[in-house]
This record gives structure tokens, sequence and C-alpha cells, in this order.
């Protein structure tokens, strides 16, 4: 039986001052980028505009005709609010970054090849996006929201688990990233049973297009950082080097939420009647 033995506290990554340096200005532009997006959602949006959530009532035994239930709206997560909510969420994680206490340990954690801020802020920011996604596919109940959101948030701490278990130029140890894929599939399998059942009924309403649009840009998105996990372990081309890794991290991360955010905020500024 093999034993895997990590020092966690051992520099494993070269990097220069100089390019710490360079991040930390990157951190300050992303979160400038992520900040404002967020205040224009606020500013340009109607807080009144809600998804809404509910909850089931069984009104006899289960499994009677009695036990028909019927569906309770307790109320909504305005989408205004809920998008310039991730993007504050990831605002806030850049500017800890570049803050002085935040960066030095960013650049001890990145010399020991890893970024625990990074998967605590993306537990947070993902699980809220792919409760947003839920919802505009119908997903209403809250009991299912919770337990998706709770899914996703382990996903990311499996990512986290993949780097602190592992060295970027060591022995690898796969489980983690596996059971984070796994855990992965359950908030997309959701969304995509409820997207079935509902097309095959009939005289249903079914989501308007842009919804796909959004489902397949996100899930694309969602993908693009276990691959990217997937390249840095297996140390193919630029990915040999940790800090690239990071760097594409921190991309993923803009345009994955800018456009899950400004897809669905869109939609909220075209008339009913359009």
């Amino acid at each position: 039986m093999t034993t895997l033995t990590v020092d966690f506290d051992a520099p494993t990554v070269e990097v220069s001052d100089a390019r710490l340096r360079r991040l930390r200005i990157f951190n300050a532009v992303m979160g400038a980028l992520h900040l404002v997006s967020g205040t224009l959602m606020l500013v340009l949006g109607d807080t009144g505009v809600k998804l809404p959530t509910s909850t089931f009532n069984i009104n006899g035994p289960p499994g009677t005709a009695l036990a028909d239930g019927s569906i309770n709206e307790v109320g909504g997560l305005p989408i205004a609010l809920g998008t310039a909510a991730f993007m504050y969420l990831s605002a806030l994680f850049h500017f800890v970054i570049a803050a002085p206490g935040g960066f030095a340990f960013y650049s001890r954690e990145l010399r020991r090849g890893r970024n625990r801020l990074r998967w605590v802020e993306y537990s947070l920011s993902a699980s809220l996006m792919i409760v947003l996604i839920a919802l505009i596919t119908g997903i209403t109940d809250v009991a299912a929201l919770i337990a998706i959101a709770f899914v996703n948030a382990s996903m990311i701490l499996f990512g986290w688990l993949m780097e602190m278990v592992n060295t970027p130029n060591g022995d690898r140890w796969w489980t983690p990233f596996w059971f984070g894929c796994i855990a992965g599939i359950g908030p997309w399998a959701a969304i995509a049973t409820y997207l079935v059942i509902n097309a095959g009924i009939e005289g249903g309403q079914q989501p308007p297009g842009f919804v796909y649009g959004i489902i397949v840009t996100i899930f694309v998105f969602f993908n693009s950082f276990a691959i990217n996990q997937w390249l840095q372990y297996r140390g193919i081309g630029k990915w040999k080097d940790y800090v690239f890794g990071e760097t594409v991290y921190i991309v993923l991360s803009l345009l994955a939420k800018s456009a899950l955010a400004w897809q669905i905020f869109a939609n909220t500024l075209i008339p009913p009647d359009a």
C-alpha cells in the first residue's frame, strides 16, 4: 500500500518577486472590473424583478391521491442583487489578495503550489451562480436549491483538496479531482433533467431561448476550470508553470461571471411585451 506524504508548508514553486508584484496588480485590476460590473447591475437593475422560490406542501398521506399537495411561493431572489453579489464576492477576494496582509499570504500560497483563497471564493460565488442557473430553468424548490448549492461547493472544495495533497512537480493523487468531477455532475444533471422533463409536458411553458444559451455558455466555462487544473497537474505545455494556471483561473473567473451576469441581467432590461 502506497502512503502519500506531503509537507504542506514546503515551497515547491519558484516565483520571482517581480512576477508576484505583477500578479498583485492583475488581481487589483480584476477586482475593479468585477466591482464596476456589480455596481452597474445595481444601478441599472430593478431589484423588484425576482426569480421565485417555493416549497411543496403535502396535503395528505404520501403516495395517496390526497397527497397531491400545493406549491407555495416563498419570496424570491432579485436578479440584480443575485448577479451583483457574485461579482462583488470576486471583487472582495481580489482586493484581499492585493492588500498587504492578503498579498503576503497569497505569495506564500503560490510558492507552495496552491491558492486556498481561490477555492473559498469559488465555493461561494460559483454556488450562487449555479443556483441562479437552476432558478432560470424553473427549479424553484428551496430544498433543491440548497442541495444544488452545497453539492457545487463540495465540488469546489475537492479542488482545494487536490492542491493541498499534490505538488505541481511531484507525485499526483488524482482521487480528489475525480471525486470533484462526480460532484460537479450533480447540479448540471438536475438542470438538464428538469429541462428534458418539462420539454415533454404537453402544453407546458418552455424556458425562453436565452436560457439555453446561458446554460451552454456557463457549462463550458465551468468545465474549463476543471480542464485548467487537469492541465496544471499533467504539466502540459505552458501549464508546467503553476503560476500560468493561476493566471488562467483569474481570467476564466472574470469571463464566466461576466458572461452569466450580463446574459441574465440583460434580459431584465427587456420590456415584458417586447
